[in-house]
């Protein structure tokens, strides 16, 4: 099963093949689960990797989280108050490209503003990059100008790994990463890939809280396949429990 979708062809970004499968979107539009007092909002329109979404979705479910899920077109016509009456928006994995250019400039401005005035934001890969400076389509800027690229695995071919990935008084934890980004330049380092570089981030955005991440604890096991792990997913999964609490609640996590 595939995760990500993303590799740089000489100075240009080009569709590669989805993320855990295709890169549709879906028309279950705020569709509430565990209940109607939901908080946290998930992105699952154009571009998202469904099966991260439903990996995401588990974890929440695990967790207890109450959650809706929203596709493009609703996310465009969704004005900023409404936005605002969630507490977390988690854009998943999936071809970054696509989720920026069927969004509207008018919804990635919406957002923005919304983060700005207390709406928290977890950015998982796709996500990630979606994160960074307007360039990218639709881009939602949360960062201050900061554009990212890909962890230094991309330039030596490799698109999807099994990544050690070290936290600040934590134990080290293998994490799936394919074709996600390094976040060097923006928030407080969270975790690092081998080579040093940012895999985590956390940092404000106005009054509101941003998490990003270029790996994907959140993965089951059968995402694992042909790939040697020394972290059972299960673990990872708790992590990504973790780092979503936090991203709700807008608490800082452990960082350099």
């Amino acid at each position: 099963m595939r995760f990500e979708v993303w590799r740089p062809v000489i100075a240009f970004m080009v569709l590669a093949t989805a993320a855990f499968g295709s890169c549709g979107g879906h028309d279950d539009t705020n569709n509430v689960l565990l209940g109607t007092a939901a908080q946290i909002l998930i992105f699952n329109g154009t571009g998202a990797s469904p099966n991260d979404v439903r990996a995401i979705e588990t974890v929440l479910e695990d967790n207890r989280l109450r959650y809706s899920t929203v596709n493009s077109t609703a996310l465009n016509g969704m004005p900023e108050s409404q936005l605002r009456k969630y507490r977390l928006l988690i854009f998943p994995g999936g071809n970054f490209i696509d989720m920026g250019k069927n969004l509207t400039p008018g919804a990635a401005a919406n957002i923005r503003s919304a983060v700005q005035h207390n709406l928290n934001y977890l950015g998982i890969c796709g996500g990630a990059f979606l994160a960074g400076k307007a360039a990218y389509y639709n881009g939602l800027n949360l960062t201050s100008g900061v554009t990212f690229g890909f962890y230094s695995a991309e330039n030596a071919g490799i698109r999807k790994a099994s990544v050690a990935i070290s936290s600040r008084g934590a134990p080290v934890l293998e994490q799936y990463w394919e074709d996600g980004p390094q976040l060097s330049g923006w928030g407080a380092v969270v975790g690092k890939y081998p080579d040093g570089t940012p895999a985590i981030t956390e940092g404000a955005c106005g009054k509101g809280w941003v998490v990003l991440t270029g790996v994907h604890p959140e993965a089951p096991e059968d995402s694992r396949q042909g790939l040697t792990f020394n972290t059972p997913a299960n673990l990872d999964n708790d992590y990504a429990g973790m780092l979503i609490r936090a991203a709700l609640k807008g608490t800082a996590l452990p960082h350099y």
